[in-house]
Parts: structure tokens; sequence; C-alpha cells
């Protein structure tokens, strides 16, 4: 299974504070570990806006949304993923799920 072929994607822009893109990506690495271990995350990436360097787009595949939502924002890990993360952002952005509606070959899921 692929991230995009995930149940449930988790999308977010980050809006990082000016000069602290290099501190935000090495707190990720750290941070990205932490959602790597709750049951029901499928994979995640990391993308830096090309137009705008002080955006990145967050993506994490979950198979359910509740494993995000109740597994992960209920656990241990999100204390520590909030410390580590958002100190970086300005604004502090908004998390929206997606689920799929059409497959990569194009066909009806």
């Amino acid at each position: 299974m692929t991230l995009l072929s995930s149940p449930v994607l988790e999308m977010a822009n980050l809006d990082v504070i000016p000069d602290r893109e290099a501190e935000f990506e090495v707190a990720f690495v750290q941070a990205v570990r932490l959602i790597a271990s709750i049951p029901g995350c499928q994979g995640h990436v990391l993308r830096r806006c090309v137009e705008n360097p002080l955006r990145y787009l967050m993506l994490i595949g979950w198979e359910r949304l509740e494993d995000h939502t109740k597994g992960f924002r209920n656990s241990p890990e999100y204390l520590e993923w909030s410390v580590l993360l958002h100190p970086y952002y300005d604004p502090f952005p908004v998390v929206e799920h997606y689920e799929v509606v059409c497959g990569e070959n194009g066909a009806p899921v």
C-alpha cells in the first residue's frame, strides 16, 4: 500500500516562522518517528513549497480517521509531537482528512 492509497489521508499546510526552516526540518524528522509508532499510521511525506519556501505540505496516511483523531491525538506521543513542532508554526495549521473517491487508474473506489 502506498501513502496515496491509504483510506484516509491527512493533509496540512505548515507555515513556518521565517529563518526557522532548518530547525523545523530537524524537529520534523524526530517527530515523525513518534507518529509512525501509532497503530493505523501508514506513512508520511513532508514537502517544501517551491514558490513559498516557508510553507510545507504534510501528508500522513491512516487506516481510519479515528487512528489519528483519537489514537494519536490522545496519546503521549502527541504531547511530544506538540513540543517538537508547534513552536514553528505561524499561523497554526488547519488539518484536514480526505478519503478516496477515484483511484490511480481513474476507476471509482
